[in-house]
């Protein structure tokens, strides 16, 4: 009989992987392994990326000068099918940071049983210090150091941080340029000119409230009438806090980047969203209370979504969070500390490779409408979202409750069998 592995495998971290989100990725793994019942085989393969490229990519500025910026395309696992994840540029982009977004993906795609395994790149820069024909020079280059690795069956990349349809436009065009025909199959997120999908740029944001809502049904409440928090009032955040408002629930307090602002009996969000386009950012907001990110953080309420980035709730601030349920809108923004604060209060953590997996999902609709040129609707767009998000929110609540564990951990063990299972009937080759 197979070994299973019942406990964490240590093993040498490669310096290049040593980045502390990498490490929490790790350490989640490890903590379910022990209740995932996998063969010690399958799990040392899970451990590490199949596949990671470093480049450097020369941009002309417009000043004339040249600039050369470290990118990275990591794929963590291919065994259900070709990679998907996003491309993000962003000053703190390493090599680490991108292992562990990509294996976040793979669990991610295993609990929605899509056929994908998880990937991530990016570009460490400061993507505000760049006009569009750098940013442009900057994606084409960059999508040209990619063209190895990357292709409609075997890597799909997507938008992420400070990354948007346009950048996913000028990747499928440089690729299209070199196979010498449209290839709108080889990027997700693209505009609908160029075979995107409806829904898209929302789904992430609308995915997270389906999951709240369900979820707290499970739990013994409503989101009708619930107080509700949200931490990054951007792409992600901003569709929420609304999508939360239209099933009736009252959103007291956002923040982004500039700082928070508070209002008890609920912030009037068209009023918030002409405020943010007009100045940029939520910065000296005038209806409502001002705060900080960390005391929007400890605010009272009934749910806390968390749509910034990773490392958010940590054990310096895990015991101040007054919510009943905090919901992962982004990618790891609890540290395994944290984690287990929260738990010990009673606090359940909706994770976030269940909770804002809304995007790769209708990314994955995005690439079966273009491998089949035939298009759907919003409607029906919506509604199969809401299929894939129900049953994976069932299939977690049912596991976490028949071995108790945690969500974040019964959502770990379900994706890692699923994975395990596909790696045990490939095998490994030669």
């Amino acid at each position: 009989m197979a070994r299973t592995a019942a406990e964490a495998l240590p093993a040498t971290l490669p310096p290049e992987l040593d980045d502390p989100l990498f490490r929490t990725a790790l350490g989640q793994l490890d903590g379910a392994l022990s209740h995932a019942g996998v063969p010690v085989g399958a799990a040392e393969v899970l451990r590490f990326p199949e596949r990671a490229l470093s480049v450097s990519i020369p941009v002309h500025r417009d000043d004339g000068s040249v600039g050369i910026f470290p990118g990275y395309r990591v794929q963590h696992s291919s065994v259900l099918g070709p990679t998907k994840g996003g491309i993000r540029y962003d000053p703190a982009v390493t090599l680490g940071e991108c292992a562990a977004l990509a294996m976040w993906m793979t669990w991610k795609c295993a609990l929605l049983r899509l056929p994908y395994g998880g990937a991530k790149g990016g570009v460490r820069c400061q993507p505000k210090d760049f006009s569009e024909g750098e940013r442009e020079r900057l994606t084409r280059r960059f999508t040209q150091e990619l063209l190895p690795i990357i292709g409609p069956q075997r890597d799909i990349p997507a938008p992420d941080m400070a990354t948007d349809e346009q950048t996913m436009a000028w990747m499928m065009d440089t690729y299209s340029m070199q196979i010498g025909h449209a290839v709108p199959g080889i990027v997700t997120g693209k505009p609908l000119s160029v075979g995107g999908s409806v829904l898209r740029p929302e789904a992430t944001g609308i995915g997270v409230v389906m999951v709240v809502d369900q979820a707290l049904q499970l739990l013994g409440f409503q989101l009708a009438g619930s107080s509700c928090v949200v931490q990054g009032y951007g792409k992600v955040g901003a569709v929420a806090a609304h999508e939360l408002v239209l099933r009736d629930a009252r959103v007291v307090a956002v923040s982004d980047i500039a700082g928070g602002v508070h209002r008890e009996e609920g912030l009037d969000l068209e009023d918030v969203d002409r405020w943010r386009a007009e100045h940029g950012n939520l910065g000296g907001y005038p209806n409502g209370e001002p705060l900080t990110n960390a005391e929007l953080l400890a605010l009272p309420c009934d749910v806390l979504v968390l749509a910034a980035t990773e490392n958010q709730v940590t054990g310096e601030n895990a015991g101040r969070v007054q919510a009943r349920v905090v919901a992962e809108g982004a990618n790891g923004p609890t540290s395994l500390e944290a984690d287990d604060i929260l738990a010990d209060r009673g606090i359940p953590v909706l994770p976030d490779i269940l909770t804002n997996a809304g995007g790769v999902a209708v990314s994955y609709f995005e690439w079966v409408q273009d491998i089949q040129r035939l298009f759907w609707g919003r409607d029906e767009i919506r509604t199969r979202l809401g299929d894939l998000m129900r049953d994976a929110v069932e299939r977690v609540w049912s596991l976490s409750q028949e071995e108790s564990l945690s969500l974040r951990r019964a959502a770990l063990v379900t994706s890692i069998r699923e994975v395990a299972d596909a790696l045990s009937a490939r095998g490994i080759y030669p």
